[in-house]
């Protein structure tokens, strides 16, 4: 699956997207400083099967520590937005094209409301607005291309390969067609983006004075929403460290110290315990991930192996693989997620817990470990 970063210009969207990629990318204190997407793997985790079963795992394609599997997805960090966008303001229509691929939305806001609507440098700005007028962005964008395709729309089948321009799936149109009907275009637009595009709210910067104030007045203007309180700046450090080997540290956690810090390393690790560890129980970059990716989108984690009985590979390689997969995906899903060929010359499958035999239409369950048969 893949999940767009995104906001208002200057409020940490490329730190998030470095926090959770460690890729380098450019980050400044300045509008606009991302202007083409970036691009990068991030992972969410998951409980991996082998603590459960008791068998040691040798993963391939991801990541298993302590128990704990590092399953990928994709990451787009888009520009940013300023009021005005689906008119062409700022970078508001590369925006809004760069969300076409997206299948989910995390939207950074500024907890601390020190940029205000333009991505200026401010103080005493109230971050709830920018909940609102993301939403609006979207919402006007999706009814413009509406309006623009109002007769045809009309027509279930144009709708959806009009729409499915914007990313929307067949689904969601034919639900909001049903529930709204076309008689009122912004209602029709504001259900669609809500169906389409689910969001949930990174309350970044929470370490810094009035972020905390801010995110309370959030959550309860916006009890609908879910917002995570996060600190982007503290992941990079924390995963700075980690690779550098100077501390223990698994994303959504807590750490551990390795190797001995001088002053400054110690009361920066120190700040970042006490100021967003202690108080919220991680950074929040990952709870954004998996809140996304699990809560949101319902995916389920599945292994798929070829010796039922050792879970592993032709290789001897134990769960060597790990794919993210929609609810209600089958075993036939499945195979075709593996490979084209395996989809075509599928004849059933096994589920390993059990050693039932499954046919295509057997639904997945989350940490399902499965052999696929093939002719």
């Amino acid at each position: 699956m893949e999940i767009a970063i995104c906001g208002k210009t200057n409020v940490g969207k490329s730190s998030f997207f470095k926090a959770a990629t460690m890729i380098d990318v450019e980050i400044s204190n300045r509008i606009f400083c991302t202007i083409k997407p970036n691009v990068g793997i991030s992972y969410v985790t998951a409980p991996c099967p082998c603590n459960e079963l008791k068998v040691k795992c040798n993963p391939i394609n991801s990541q298993c520590i302590n128990g704990i599997r590092l399953v990928p997805v994709k990451l787009w960090d888009v520009a940013g937005l300023i009021p005005g966008a689906h008119e062409g303001r700022g970078l508001g229509l590369e925006f809004l094209n760069d969300i076409i691929q997206a299948d989910m939305l995390i939207h950074i806001v500024d907890a601390s409301g020190t940029t205000d609507s333009e991505g200026q440098p401010t103080e005493g700005y109230d971050p709830s607005n920018d909940v609102k007028f993301l939403e609006e962005e979207i919402d006007f964008w999706f009814a413009d291309v509406i309006k623009r395709h109002v007769e045809k729309i009309k027509d279930e089948k144009k709708a959806e390969g009009i729409l499915a321009g914007l990313g929307i799936k067949d689904k969601h149109v034919k639900e909001v067609m049903e529930k709204i009907g076309l008689s009122n275009i912004k209602e029709f637009a504001r259900e669609l983006r809500k169906l389409s595009k689910p969001m949930l709210i990174a309350a970044n910067k929470i370490d810094l004075p009035r972020s905390e104030e801010n995110l309370k007045k959030m959550k309860k203007e916006f009890p609908h929403l879910t917002i995570i309180p996060c600190s982007a700046e503290a992941e990079i450090t924390l995963r700075t460290a980690a690779k550098a080997g100077f501390i223990d540290y698994i994303a959504g956690g807590s750490f551990t110290i390795k190797k001995e810090l001088n002053e400054k390393q110690k009361k920066a690790l120190e700040l970042i315990k006490t100021n967003i560890l202690d108080k919220y129980g991680s950074t929040g970059v990952e709870d954004c991930l998996n809140k996304a990716v699990f809560d949101f989108m319902k995916y389920i984690a599945v292994y798929p192996v070829e010796n039922e009985h050792k879970l592993s590979d032709k290789k001897g390689n134990i769960l060597p693989d790990v794919f993210l997969m929609p609810p209600n995906s089958t075993a036939l899903d499945l195979a075709f997620k593996v490979h084209t060929d395996i989809g075509e010359k599928f004849i059933g499958a096994i589920d390993a817990r059990t050693g039932r035999k499954v046919g295509g239409d057997h639904i997945l369950k989350h940490n399902d470990i499965i052999k696929i048969l093939t002719r």
